[in-house]
């Protein structure tokens, strides 16, 4: 027992030791670091709350189209109407405005359904523009931050006799670590981007057969 606990009380002190000397390295990026953290946070929440949503409004039940397609069939435009509105997905939400438009001319229809469809996507496309601003601002913050470790190099060489790795390290643990964190955090808000991009493409192929079904169907 006392092996254990030892064991669990080295552990703890080792997990400590390491998360200050991540945050000791991430102060020494100096001020320019506040700005690229908070951008890497909002980043993170951007990511996943579209994440969530997107995943939400994107799915697609089996049954769902080929239930409004066969009332469509059958006359029952009421009854479609019912199962376009049970669904709480985006696909439910455009069928509902193909229905309301059942009788009318099939150009007033397409129409319609364009209209919702571009609707929904611009809802699931909200909030994922700034991960595109991010991906583009916090290299250039890291740049500002490497800048900045440079003059400090050159200032604290200006203002001593002689030139030592001691003397210069404080400018390049600013320099490196503002370089690689802004980095670091413009490739993620890229790849993040680009990924919610990818998913509401593909929703929007599988989107685009269950409109070919309806259509046929009306």
């Amino acid at each position: 027992m006392i092996m254990i606990s030892a064991l669990f009380g080295s552990a703890a002190i080792s997990s400590t030791d390491e998360a200050m000397t991540v945050l000791d390295l991430l102060m020494k990026g100096g001020i320019i670091m506040i700005p690229i953290v908070l951008l890497s946070l909002v980043s993170f929440y951007i990511f996943i709350e579209r994440l969530a949503y997107i995943n939400k409004t994107t799915a697609i039940a089996k049954g769902l189209v080929p239930a409004v397609t066969n009332e469509l069939r059958n006359g029952n435009s009421k009854n479609a109407l019912v199962h376009a509105r049970n669904s709480q997905a985006a696909v439910g939400r455009i069928l509902e405005s193909g229905i309301e438009k059942v009788g009318r001319p099939i150009d007033e229809m397409e129409r319609n359904i364009e209209t919702t469809t571009n609707l929904e996507i611009t809802k699931m496309e909200k909030n994922t523009g700034y991960l595109g601003i991010i991906a583009s601002v916090a290299p250039m913050l890291g740049f500002i931050g490497t800048i900045s470790g440079v003059i400090k190099i050159f200032y604290s060489i200006s203002l001593a006799d002689n030139i030592s790795i001691g003397l210069i390290a404080g400018g390049l643990y600013q320099k490196m670590i503002c370089s690689g964190a802004g980095l670091i955090v413009g490739v993620l808000a890229y790849a993040a981007y680009h990924y919610l991009q990818l998913k509401i493409d593909r929703y929007m192929i599988r989107l685009q057969e269950s409109m070919i079904q309806f259509l046929k169907a009306v």
